[in-house]
């Protein structure tokens, strides 16, 4: 990409109404642009970075045995009614819409009961079992507040996964497999060391469900850190019985604040038995399926990297979720001849296959070098006079800062 080509330009200042300091960088650095609270567009560079986000989940996602569908975000009145989750008081977070023939619809926040529903067409047998379907989509959820940029968003991208097994053993096995894909994901992503599996509510259907919370002042929930452990309780379920579970004290809990990037939870058979989901075991036994829900949402992930991976100057992304890995910028000289060989290196880096923004704008270094602490890719190479006549480039870490002096073909 060259950043001439690049329609979207750095900002000076965010919007007076953003409180956030990951909607603040975002939007001055030109990933995203606020459209209304809680609702966010995703600009060429943000929307790269984003898909890097996914492209990483799929990956763990598939690994565990997921399989990827796309579901409809209109949503039936009737099924969710079989649940009692159609109801303002029960669910409060609903928009709901109707067509031109007055039937009313909603817009999906999640999706058990049609995913449930649609299984009862796939699901027969013991030897179907089990199945883990996932998807990522744009969920929509009326939030009384919005003002966390797009860590708390009205309509925002999820991951989320249904796991369907024969039994409770089947499940925990799966559930396994997949807290330690979550571990993976955000290892992967850069925020690992400051996200800890954390013990909440399990609600009707397991004793705790597992929230995968980061360390972060700009974070909504209130977590009790075991350091040694390497876990966490979420401050609604701290309690004496949960604390003895655990096989910890008290006094060893560190209080934080935290962002709740994803979590786990354990259905039951609430979902199968309402919407008759059975199979038949080997005795050919009529049995109902145990399911199991698991959420991550990108857009509140990439949020949460921009807390944490950024100074005063800018964002500092991790590499596998950077839109590029490398910023060239050229400083023009009169002859061109500086120009000249940035196109080159420009051409020959793509051609290796390596991601480059090159910013080839007729502009001067001051802007150049704040548009690129900005922007935070992690790799920055400067082509100039002063390095051209020693046939190499100046590079420097986004991250650490280092600079150094390297031969263009070392290079």
């Amino acid at each position: 990409m060259k950043q001439s080509h690049l329609f979207t330009r750095t900002r000076r200042e965010a919007p007076k109404d953003e409180v956030s300091k990951n909607a603040d960088l975002l939007i001055r650095a030109g990933y995203i642009s606020k459209d209304m609270a809680g609702v966010y567009s995703f600009l060429p560079l943000g929307l790269r970075t984003l898909n890097k986000i996914v492209g990483v989940i799929r990956e763990e996602m598939n690994s565990i045995g997921g399989q990827e569908l796309q579901l409809t975000a209109l949503q039936d009145k009737k099924v969710w009614e079989t649940t009692g989750r159609w109801d303002d008081r029960n669910v409060d977070i609903w928009f709901k819409t109707h067509l031109k023939n007055d039937t009313e619809l909603g817009l999906g926040f999640t999706h058990e009961e049609p995913l449930t529903v649609l299984m009862r067409e796939h699901i027969r047998s013991f030897r179907d079992l089990p199945v883990l379907a996932y998807q990522f989509q744009t969920k929509f959820r009326n939030e009384a507040r919005a003002k966390s940029g797009i860590l708390r968003g009205r309509e925002f991208l999820m991951k989320d996964l249904y796991s369907f097994s024969t039994d409770d053993a089947e499940h925990m096995n799966v559930y396994e497999s997949a807290k330690q894909a979550y571990r993976r994901i955000f290892d992967r992503l850069g925020i690992g060391g400051e996200t800890y599996v954390t013990f909440a509510s399990g609600g009707s259907f397991a004793k705790y469900s597992h929230e995968f919370q980061t360390l972060s002042e700009a974070g909504e929930d209130v977590i009790y850190v075991h350091e040694g452990k390497r876990i966490a309780v979420n401050k609604e379920v701290l309690n004496d019985e949960v604390l003895a579970d655990l096989g910890i004290a008290r006094a060893d809990l560190q209080e934080k604040k935290a962002i709740e990037v994803g979590n786990i939870f354990s259905l039951g058979t609430r979902f199968s038995d309402a919407f008759g989901l059975t199979y038949k075991d080997a005795e050919g036994t009529s049995k109902s399926v145990v399911m199991g829900s698991y959420g991550i949402g990108p857009s509140r992930v990439m949020g949460t990297i921009a807390e944490m991976w950024s100074d005063e100057k800018g964002l500092k992304w991790p590499d596998a979720v950077a839109p590029f890995a490398v910023h060239l910028i050229a400083l023009f000289d009169k002859e061109g001849k500086v120009k000249a060989a940035a196109d080159e290196l420009y051409e020959r880096l793509t051609t290796k296959g390596v991601e480059v923004l090159y910013d080839d704008r007729d502009s001067g270094a001051g802007e150049k070098f704040s548009d690129s602490d900005l922007i935070g890719i992690p790799q920055r190479i400067v082509m100039s006079e002063k390095t051209l006549a020693q046939d190499s480039v100046e590079t420097k870490d986004r991250a650490t800062g280092k600079v150094e002096m390297m031969k263009v073909e070392s290079l």
